[in-house]
């Protein structure tokens, strides 16, 4: 595995001395943009709280392996101004979409706002759940969990205030290349049900394009976003530590290798790109899934590099942005976007049974059929509501496993969802809340790109963005009935819905008018109880105390080797110290000790387990890198225990003895 100081020389082998051989953009600096970029913690609980993804009760955290982050960066072309944040997330849900929003408008005023602000996630599996405020996305994590809630909406914040607070006079540039080894399509047997002229477009069956906005200030490289479409499924269900997946990887090797650098990857159209190349949880390119992630994740970062050395000339056109609010579930589609030339309607949300099985190639789905007990269910009063017949007609060939529109006391699921286009320079944004396919993707693009007059090229489908409603499918792969097409929420002609409001978008946007806002989603804050128990109190074991060391290291260890040391723990859930780390690995500098790694990097890995009623204890590793320095090191746990009698939060620090690396 790479780790922190082995990243940087790797990088210089393989890419060169001269930033991989990129030389910095020069001369960039007079087209009119200001740029800035900002980073921020967002990792929720790391013990005790159910993940976001592959939605089972029993994939709860416990313990930390890379924390998520939020990237955000803010574009200004003297006229209009863009917000572009991508967060290490199961989904970007509307609840956070709704409280950031406010967020900023409490700093900022009117300066950013639902039009153009654009927040999407990576889609990792690995993240902290429930901060939904809708009953379908919190079924496993027990209910909505506020902290992890927080966690996401101030982390979020922040970093928009951090690309704010860095505004700077700079440059854009816009590269590409094409990445095949990183993705295999999970749904082959729907995709090829597609029209040849669909089909033709994605040879391999899968979307290999690589696109990086590349962000100079002042002739020196200051950020990239990366979009490329592969699932972050990488870590399996039965992975407990806290992940950001593939994209996190890719992210973390760039980052390390160039601190000045903030580096996002971000989705596309990956509805049915999965990174498990062998079709089955955590098996391809390997059978280990911190090796899957590790290579998958390099694999982006390989071509995002070369994408990003492409990038040489300047970007140039204006930004700009526009959002409207649609109600997916009452749509009537005019018939030039339907397959059969004729006028068709959406219609009330509701998953079919093939969703219930969950995919295959990276896990199942949400629990919820006969003889599973889920108290937040029972408060909801289960999943047994009858399905009305003229829905089970409109869903067709939709076997309908729970209609989630028709759900008491609330939709199970948002159906008034955010649509967004945002333009940078010559690059297009459509920016959906779901999980689009490629072919799905591929017709949004090409019909915002006709309406708009540009190369299809410059038109990239950003999924999972400002709200979350599952997938969306051609009409063709609903037919099929695989995982995805039963997670298309609003019928057979849910994409063509969309199709159609997407090129509304555009052809506004065009010219240069505005469209209504349409009618805000309802705000669920306060909707959903939490079953999930929290911490009473701690209590370390008899004659132990908070921060002991319960297993020290060797006296030394080799290059390669794994140190292990476990420590008497608090509950993590007394605080997150987001920005902050559990674990610590320090260097003897010049008789001081010096940070060399935390819980931001590759190389460490934080356990957390719960060794009786009160008592936990905190396990820290650390896989020595090849390149790390020798001399003396320790490990350093930072915790919190609660008492209690008072309920009071006390945090406390514990050290290994030292070891020597040789």
């Amino acid at each position: 595995m790479l780790a922190t100081a082995a990243v940087a020389p790797f990088a210089a082998t393989t890419f060169g001395s001269t930033m991989f051989g990129v030389t910095p953009a020069s001369g960039q600096e007079a087209t009119g943009y200001r740029v800035g970029r900002g980073v921020a913690d967002v990792t929720g609980p790391a013990a005790e709280n159910g993940m976001m993804g592959h939605s089972m009760p029993q994939q709860q955290t416990a313990g930390i392996h890379l924390r998520t982050l939020a990237r955000a960066f803010v574009v200004d072309d003297g006229a209009n101004r863009v917000v572009f944040v991508t967060a290490e997330l199961g989904a970007l849900f509307q609840s956070v979409h709704q409280a950031v929003l406010r967020r900023l408008a409490e700093t900022y005023g009117g300066l950013y706002t639902e039009q153009n602000v654009l927040l999407n996630a990576t889609h990792t599996h690995a993240a902290c759940g429930g901060d939904s405020h809708y009953a379908a996305y919190d079924l496993a994590t027990l209910g909505f969990q506020e902290q992890t809630f927080n966690a996401v909406v101030d982390g979020i914040t922040e970093a928009i205030g951090e690309a704010h607070d860095d505004l700077r006079p700079g440059a854009l540039a816009l590269g590409r290349t094409e990445l095949t080894d990183s993705s295999v399509n999970r749904s082959r047997s729907a995709f090829d049900l597609n029209p040849a002229e669909d089909t033709r477009h994605f040879p391999q069956a899968i979307d290999p394009a690589v696109t990086v906005l590349r962000f100079s200030q002042g002739g020196r490289d200051v950020g990239a976003i990366t979009w490329f479409a592969t699932h972050g499924t990488s870590m399996t269900n039965g992975n407990h530590l806290i992940s950001s997946d593939n994209k996190g990887y890719a992210a973390f090797a760039w980052e390390h290798s160039d601190a000045e650098l903030v580096a996002c990857f971000a989705q596309t159209n990956a509805g049915d790109m999965s990174a498990n190349l062998d079709l089955e949880p955590g098996s391809g390119p390997t059978d280990d899934e911190f090796d899957n992630t590790r290579i998958i994740g390099e694999r982006q970062f390989h071509a995002a590099r070369r994408a990003f050395g492409s990038a040489q000339g300047s970007m140039s056109g204006p930004v700009d942005s526009a959002l409207c609010y649609v109600d997916l579930s009452d749509i009537t589609v005019d018939g030039r976007f339907t397959p059969d030339g004729k006028t068709h309607r959406t219609c009330a949300a509701a998953i079919g049974m093939s969703m219930l099985a969950g995919s295959t190639e990276d896990g199942p789905g949400i629990p919820i059929g006969e003889g599973i007990g889920n108290p937040l269910l029972d408060w909801l009063g289960g999943a047994d509501v009858p399905i009305p017949p003229e829905l089970a007609d409109e869903q067709a060939p939709k076997p309908v496993g729970v209609p989630f529109g028709a759900m008491q006391p609330h939709p199970w699921c948002p159906q008034v969802l955010p649509l967004q286009l945002m333009r940078i320079g010559e690059l297009y944004l459509v920016a959906g809340p779901a999980e689009f396919t490629i072919v799905a993707g591929l017709r949004i693009r090409r019909s915002v790109a006709a309406e708009l007059g540009v190369p299809l090229e410059n038109v990239l489908m950003q999924g999972y963005a400002n709200a979350y409603s599952q997938y969306v499918t051609t009409p063709e792969e609903y037919d099929s009935q695989q995982y995805e097409g039963a997670s298309t929420l609003f019928g057979r002609c849910t994409l063509p819905a969309y199709q159609q409001e997407f090129t509304k978008l555009a052809a506004a946007m065009r010219a240069g008018e505005r469209v209504p806002l349409g009618s805000l989603p309802p705000d669920m804050s306060g909707t959903l109880p939490n079953f999930q128990p929290g911490v009473v109190f701690d209590a370390p074991p008899p004659g132990r105390a908070f921060g002991d060391v319960l297993v020290e290291p060797a006296s030394g260890y080799r290059r390669g080797e794994r140190v292990a040391v476990e420590f008497v723990t608090g509950h993590p859930k007394n605080d997150l110290r987001r920005g902050g780390t559990y674990a610590e690995v320090q260097r003897m500098v010049d008789g001081r000790w010096a940070p060399v790694a935390d819980d931001r990097d590759w190389s460490t890995q934080y356990h957390w387990k719960r060794s009786g009623v009160a008592s936990s204890t905190a396990t820290i590793t650390w896989d020595v890198p090849a390149e790390v320095p020798t001399g003396r090191y320790r490990i350093v746990h930072n915790g919190d225990w609660k008492a209690a009698a008072s309920g009071e939060i006390t945090p406390f620090t514990g050290r290994s003895r030292d070891f020597l690396v040789a």
